[in-house]
């Protein structure tokens, strides 16, 4: 239970300083749908689906409304769709289709889940299921599409990486007349988590069990506040401040994840304690490190700015809640982080540097626009870079980049609404196109060998 004073604390964190549940994702396994063929398929999919989180609006918004914390987004992830049509991946587009017309249905903001497990081997009907994605992508409305293609324990699939790149730039060409808007849906892991409630990445994991719910809140406007209130202290102290801040939002979280599984006859799954930034002034991860002493994000000191960040809001959630998970830390999406918006736009923040903050960040290169005629080969090569950070330092990382058509450096993109705004951000033009294409797969690291 909540005491006076943390409720009055939870009051101010919401009012003045932009404390959110960001999503409440249902898991759903749609192991049990799989019948004999694409068309019943898709069916039992649509209609398990529809069964299952019919309430999940309603239930947001009642609890929203009887506690006073705002829930942003209400979404779906389910098993990966290349498990579900693995007999007729030639029409795996009718899953993908049957999930849009559920999302649709159900009122909710994203579905995620038409993904692939590669990190070891495509066989071939999952060479064919990764084809469909940039026709999905573009055909639908709220599908999300995430592609697992490393991994610690079993290296880089770098064919998969190779046939990536060219799906990226698929998805942004069929997209074009919204600027690529179809490559914001779609993230390339390695270390995929099971139970990541945020999309696009979210999937509902084998591993897991029928129906789930795990919760995601943020709270960059939170810290920031409370660093505010600490303008001398050492760091030290600033990681303690971070702690105790994280722990108090860790536990808004468990609230509404509890009652939220109790109401739609789930499991509680896990809180995400992920600092995910928005367009909107206050709700920025940037300014967070800024706060800490940093003039501009992205100049010398900012990725050791953000170990420190990631690694107290990690240890103020651990001990709020034992069912911390998904991929809890802090996020840095470019064109969603009105902070990293002006450092890019100052040319402080380069993708470099990106890439070094992503070895302790969250996740990864997130939501970075590139020039539309970045060639597939660069693409693939930013992903193995990206795969490779990961899978040496045992953690999740991601690319979710997105090659806007017809623009180039200096140029700017408007996404509109969560999705924000961004600079297109310069590549290297020096080909990686023959490292690329000699496929195979880059073995796992000597650590992976533990048993």
């Amino acid at each position: 239970m909540f005491n006076k004073t943390e409720v009055l604390e939870t009051v101010e964190m919401i009012e003045r300083e932009h404390l959110d549940i960001r999503t409440i994702t249902m898991g759903i396994s749609l192991l049990p749908c799989i019948r004999e063929s694409a068309e019943k398929t898709a069916k039992a999919v649509y209609d398990t689906v529809c069964a299952k989180a019919h309430d999940i609006v309603k239930v947001a918004g009642q609890l929203s409304g009887e506690y006073g914390i705002p829930i942003v987004n209400k979404r779906v992830s389910v098993t990966p769709v290349s498990l579900i049509c693995a007999a007729f991946p030639q029409e795996a587009e009718k899953i993908g289709f049957a999930l849009d017309r559920a999302a649709k249905e159900l009122g909710i903001d994203f579905l995620g889940g038409y993904s692939a497990l590669v990190q070891k081997g495509t066989a071939e009907y999952e060479q064919i299921f990764l084809e469909s994605i940039p026709s999905v992508l573009a055909q639908t409305e709220r599908v999300c599409s995430s592609v697992n293609v490393a991994s610690s324990k079993s290296g880089i699939n770098m064919d998969a990486v190779a046939q990536m790149g060219g799906i990226v730039k698929r998805t942004a060409e069929l997209t074009k007349e919204r600027d690529g808007l179809g490559c914001a849906k779609l993230v390339v892991f390695a270390n995929a988590v099971e139970d990541n409630p945020f999309m696009a990445g979210a999937f509902h994991g084998t591993g897991e069990s029928g129906t789930v719910i795990n919760v995601g809140v943020s709270g960059p406007g939170v810290v920031k506040h409370a660093l505010e209130n600490v303008p001398s202290a050492n760091l030290n102290d600033c990681a303690e401040t971070i702690k105790r801040t994280a722990f108090k939002i860790t536990r808004a979280g468990q609230l509404i994840a509890k009652e939220a599984a109790k109401r739609l006859h789930a499991e509680f799954g896990i809180v995400d304690l992920s600092l995910a930034p928005t367009p909107v002034m206050g709700d920025s991860v940037a300014h967070i490190l800024e706060e800490l002493g940093l003039e501009v994000v992205g100049t010398h000191g900012t990725t050791a700015a953000l170990a420190m960040l990631n690694d107290a809001v990690k240890k103020g959630g651990v001990m709020a809640s034992s069912h911390v998970g998904g991929l809890s830390g802090a996020f840095i999406p470019v064109s969603e982080d009105i902070g990293m918006i002006q450092a890019a736009e100052k040319g402080a923040l380069h993708i470099d540097k990106l890439e070094a903050m992503t070895a302790v960040c969250s996740v990864g290169l997130d939501m970075i626009a590139i020039p539309g005629d970045t060639p597939a080969e660069t693409i693939s090569a930013i992903i193995a870079d990206e795969a490779a950070i990961g899978m040496i330092n045992n953690k999740t990382t991601a690319v979710r980049v997105i090659p806007v058509p017809g623009k180039t450096v200096g140029d700017t993109v408007e996404f509109g609404g969560l999705l924000g705004h961004a600079p297109i951000l310069p590549v290297h033009t020096a080909s990686s196109a023959k490292f690329v294409r000699r496929g195979g797969r880059i073995p796992a690291p000597i650590h992976s060998n533990k048993n």
